[in-house]
């Protein structure tokens, strides 16, 4: 897991999205302009929630996440996304 300097405010979420697919299962490669974009990453850092509401992820969770959510930010190079937790669909 990789150590950011990001604290996410109140109820957003610092994920590491997984790699794209680059080959499909038959050997094919895909070329990086048909990549689809992951929708699965690695919770890298978490807010402190919501009055009333605390935060149910914690670092180090792989999640489920809607194909457009989030914002991209780059961090030292590095690509991330930050969103609510309510975008993040499940717990894997």
């Amino acid at each position: 897991m990789a150590d950011v300097k990001i604290k996410p405010l109140g109820d957003r979420v610092l994920v590491e999205p997984a790699q794209a697919e680059t080959k499909t299962a038959s050997g094919i490669i895909i070329p990086d302009t048909a990549k689809e974009k992951p929708q699965k990453g690695t919770v890298i850092a978490v807010g402190d929630g919501k009055k009333d509401e605390p935060m149910t992820v914690k670092p180090g969770d792989q999640v489920l996440y809607g194909k457009y959510s989030g914002t991209e930010i780059n961090v030292d190079g590095a690509e991330y996304l930050i969103m609510r937790e309510s975008d993040i669909y499940a717990i894997i």
